[in-house]
């Protein structure tokens, strides 16, 4: 299987073998991808999936933001979405375009200056857009589905796809359409509503006040570590089982948001994952609840 990476097809794009992960994670931990590609562009991208042995593992990432990358490394190759998939449109109809690597917060900011209003709650949201697909990503009660009128993606033979809202099928933190497999996405396009710009632009304020005060977004970490069990919080079963600032190596749960592992500066990602199954283990045990991982777990152990 190995000798794949002596047949790569031609591109515009960076390839890079062996290459390290954890700079591209907020944990900055993890192992080196077998090889990574950066894309210059959609054709580039197409181009390249169209070529490549299908049996071939890819795993497409954004700012890895939401995303555990463990110490053996990640099989395969790891396509990160950077330069040439940052657009952001604004379009008739109080409609606004944005290519996946394009940051929530810029999405944000940039519908709040077109004045499409509904996109606020994206400023609190950790991650791009390609992600925003992927899990349906949301905060302070609205979600990605609420906004998103299609998706934009390319499969693993290289074909272009559109998908609708309702063909996305869009649940708590997840997409069935990108749980299938399979798919890059490459941008959405989003709808809003009408509102002064300065009104919306002082919501997004209340939201980033609100985000700084309550969680570690200055930590290495990822994010909200479990999906909210139905009627309860994470966080709350987290403090309850007695995790909040607790060390395991050198992972622990934020003092600040019980939900928010943090990489203390030392931590690998057998650390950081030992902890979380830790914490899910003892939850069940003390309250009967399953805890759902929310970051994403990838690659070979140590």
């Amino acid at each position: 299987m190995s000798g794949w990476r002596n047949h790569l097809p031609p591109v515009r794009g960076r390839l890079e073998r062996d290459a390290p992960l954890a700079p591209f994670t907020w944990f900055r931990v993890g192992g080196p991808a077998d090889l990574l590609f950066i894309p210059e562009d959609e054709d580039d991208l197409a181009a390249f999936l169209t070529a490549l042995d299908p049996a071939v593992p890819v795993l497409p990432i954004g700012v890895g933001s939401n995303l555990l990358v463990r110490d053996g490394g990640v099989e395969g190759v790891v396509i990160r979405l950077g330069r040439g998939f940052s657009k952001v449109e604004a379009r008739d109809g109080l409609r606004i375009f944005a290519g996946a690597g394009v940051p929530d917060a810029v999405l944000a900011r940039e519908a709040a200056k077109a004045g499409i209003a509904g996109l606020e709650f994206y400023r609190g949201v950790p991650g791009s857009i390609g992600g925003a697909c992927v899990m349906n990503a949301g905060c302070y009660g609205s979600e990605t589905k609420d906004v998103l009128v299609e998706a934009y993606a390319i499969d693993r033979s290289g074909a272009r796809r559109v998908f609708s809202n309702a063909e996305m099928g869009f649940v708590y933190r997840k997409s069935a359409a990108a749980a299938a497999g399979g798919l890059i996405f490459t941008g959405a396009l989003f709808e809003g509503a009408a509102d002064e710009p300065a009104a919306i632009l002082e919501r997004m304020d209340d939201i980033t006040a609100r985000r700084e005060a309550a969680q570690p977004i200055r930590e290495k970490t990822g994010g909200s570590t479990f999906k909210n069990p139905p009627g309860d919080s994470s966080w709350r079963l987290v403090d309850a089982a007695g995790w909040r600032a607790k060390l395991f190596g050198g992972a622990m749960f934020s003092d600040k948001h019980a939900n928010f592992l943090i990489n203390t500066g030392e931590a690998t990602a057998a650390d950081l994952e030992g902890l979380g199954d830790a914490v899910r283990a003892d939850v069940k045990a003390k309250f009967g609840v399953d805890l759902e991982w929310e970051i994403k777990r990838v690659g070979r152990p140590a």
